[in-house]
Formats: C-alpha cells, sequence, structure tokens
C-alpha cells in the first residue's frame, strides 16, 4: 500500500468571470458515487485550469479545477463544457474519441461563482466555461508542472497480470 499525505486543497479562487488557460487533465480513475454509495463508481476526470490573477500568498496564478464523469454523452456535463468552451457541437467522428490532451493550453473564459457549503465553509464552483474572445490575449500557463509530469509523485501500483493469484 502506497501511503501518501492527502492532496492540498486549492485556494480560494476570486468570483467573477477570469481569462483562463487549461494547465492538467487528470485521470482520477473509478470514483464512487457520494450521494449513493450502492451505485458502481464511474471513471472521472479532472480538468485545471490557471486565472489571470495571482494568489498574493503564492505569487502563482489561481487554479481552479472541475471533476467530470469521462463521459461524451448527450448529456454529460463534460460534453456540455466542452462543446460552450469550443464555441461548436462535437462531430460524429470527434465522438468517436476525443482525446483530452488537446485541451492543454487553451484559453477561456471562466464564470467562477462563490457557494457557501453545508458547513459554512466557503469555495468556488465553475458556472460556466466559454472561448475567449478573439480581442484578448492569450495567457500562457505559469508556475504549474503536470501531474503526469512530477517526478516526486509516488507510482501507481502495479497492475496484476491474469495469473496472480490473490493471497488468502
Amino acid at each position: 500500500m502506497i501511503v501518501r499525505e492527502p492532496e492540498q486543497k486549492l485556494a480560494q479562487a476570486p468570483a467573477g468571470v477570469h481569462a483562463a488557460v487549461c494547465v492538467d487533465e487528470i485521470d482520477m480513475g473509478l470514483v464512487p458515487n457520494r450521494f449513493d454509495p450502492e451505485a458502481p463508481p464511474v471513471p472521472t476526470v479532472r480538468l485545471l485550469w490557471q486565472i489571470g490573477e495571482d494568489d498574493l500568498k503564492t505569487g502563482l496564478p489561481f487554479l481552479v479545477k472541475k471533476d467530470y464523469r469521462a463521459s461524451l454523452h448527450e448529456k454529460a456535463a463534460l460534453r456540455a463544457d466542452l462543446e460552450a468552451w469550443r464555441g461548436r457541437a462535437f462531430t460524429f467522428d470527434e465522438l468517436v474519441g476525443f482525446d483530452l490532451e488537446n485541451i492543454i493550453g487553451v484559453p477561456c473564459l471562466l464564470n467562477l461563482v462563490e457557494k457557501t457549503g453545508s458547513k459554512g465553509g466557503k469555495f468556488t464552483n465553475i458556472k460556466s466555461i466559454m472561448p475567449l474572445p478573439k480581442h484578448m490575449t492569450k495567457l500562457e500557463p505559469r508556475g504549474y508542472t503536470r501531474k503526469k509530469d512530477r517526478i516526486n509523485e509516488a507510482p501507481a501500483a502495479p497492475a496484476h497480470d491474469e495469473d496472480d493469484v490473490p493471497f488468502n
């Protein structure tokens, strides 16, 4: 078993409309449904963006994340957000398989809304994603290393061969 310290929480980004750039897409694996423990886990992907405003504590741009069910079904939030961001619907050929690597470094506008959680904590959610207007300057990622490129991350658990027999 690989043990590590818990994932650090992101600093709360300010609410409002912000120019942003996608800096990472992370395969979260199969994630249980926290609202229905009986439901089977679903493949999940996390998208991360940097916005054009710096966190005064770190001097780096705020990071904003959103987790999605890894699906391009017509009712899937990932599909809706990608189509809004691209400014067009997916073609039939694109729906066969869309590589999320294509959105790394792509600019957008994020509408961030502040929410209060059930325990009183405040957090910022992405309400909508829009293409960056043509007249706006594209942001470049700054001071961020993609999760897959980090060398200090613990390695994933080794895959088991079909011949592996579990311990009794």
